[in-house]
């Protein structure tokens, strides 16, 4: 911004398709006239951009391509050419009108340089350059790409929660624990995993911001075909990104309570059940992982277990369960609560 002298406008005449509304008026009082170089920073709405990943395997294996995009979208009512853009990716704290709504990712605006996105920590942050300009018209989207990696190692794998219960998003109340029918719904679905290593060993290890993953495989007429979405959260370099695809066609589970006695005047209550996985695949052999979350009380111990298993936390074990084509295989397990 420029302080003129008498007669000289402040700013450029504003172009074509800019909106005037609401407009900012300046009275500046000096004890001389000047020239005085300024900087005019401020925040805008209508801006937003968003991360997009494909990620691309062979017709067969698990090592993929992938390509990650930045869509770039301005409703600001106002066109900007030829313009250097900075996008910043993080959990940025912003107030809103509504306060359900929350930042994820933020529009820096204007400034920055170099070819085609540069990336660099900055404050708390990771912020995205433009390398080279481009003009941004209102009410247009624009994608630049912004990653590309070559042979990525990943890892697919099948999971069964037959409970259904995620207690890692609420705990339930202790009159619903008490329930000898809460928990004993049977969910059938088997849930097909996929997770790789953010590492530069990985031929990655880049910040990822938080954004859409589609996931394609290659047919054996050459075309690739879409295998499922979801959505990641900022993945910092040397962490785990992992997945949830869809549900396995050819994979079933079956859950059931077979036994529950609880003693409020001993303060105990034991529990058991029977966990079914049936593999309908006619050649290949999967491991299924079979996820028991133990939600009556935070006191418990497994008095007897059919096959082993691995505590993932406190509420949690894991049974890696190996099932051979169009076989099933049947684990059981009591669990003893104290309270």
């Amino acid at each position: 911004m420029r302080f003129g002298l008498p007669g000289e406008p402040l700013f450029p005449s504003l172009k074509d398709g800019t909106i005037l509304k609401p407009t900012l008026h300046w009275l500046i009082e000096a004890e001389r006239e000047g020239r005085l170089n300024a900087e005019l920073c401020y925040i805008t709405g209508g801006m937003s951009w968003e991360a997009d990943y494909n990620l691309i395997y062979p017709e067969k294996g698990e090592v993929m391509d992938l390509v990650g995009w930045v869509t770039m979208k301005n409703e600001s009512g106002k066109t900007f050419e030829n313009a250097r853009i900075k996008l910043m990716a993080g959990d940025v704290s912003k107030i809103q009108k509504d306060a359900r709504i929350r930042y994820s990712a933020g529009y820096s605006g204007m400034g920055g340089a170099a070819p085609p996105v540069s990336e660099k920590a900055f404050d708390e942050y990771h912020l995205y350059t433009l390398n080279r300009r481009t003009t941004l018209r209102n009410r247009q989207t624009k994608q630049v790409e912004f990653v590309k990696a070559a042979r990525v190692k990943s890892i697919r794998f099948y999971v069964y929660n037959g409970s259904g219960i995620d207690l890692r998003r609420s705990w339930p109340s202790e009159r619903t624990r008490n329930r000898p029918d809460y928990g004993t719904k049977s969910e059938t679905k088997v849930h097909v995993m996929r997770e790789f290593d953010n590492s530069k060993e990985n031929s990655l290890g880049i910040p990822l911001p938080k954004g859409r993953v589609r996931f394609y495989r290659r047919d054996n007429d050459g075309q690739l075909e879409f295998t499922g979405e979801n959505t990641i959260d900022h993945t910092p370099r040397d962490e785990k990104v992992r997945v949830y695809t869809g549900n396995a066609f050819d994979l079933v589970g079956e859950r059931r309570q077979v036994n529950f006695k609880t003693d409020n005047v001993r303060h105990m209550a034991d529990e058991s059940f029977e966990i079914k996985v049936r593999n309908r695949k006619e050649k290949e052999t999967v491991e299924i992982r079979v996820v028991e979350h133990l939600y009556r009380k935070r006191n418990w111990e497994i008095t007897k277990a059919s096959q082993d298993y691995t505590k993932t936390d406190s509420q949690t074990i894991e049974f890696r369960v190996v099932v051979d084509p169009d076989k099933e295989q049947v684990l059981t397990y009591t669990v003893h609560y104290t309270w």
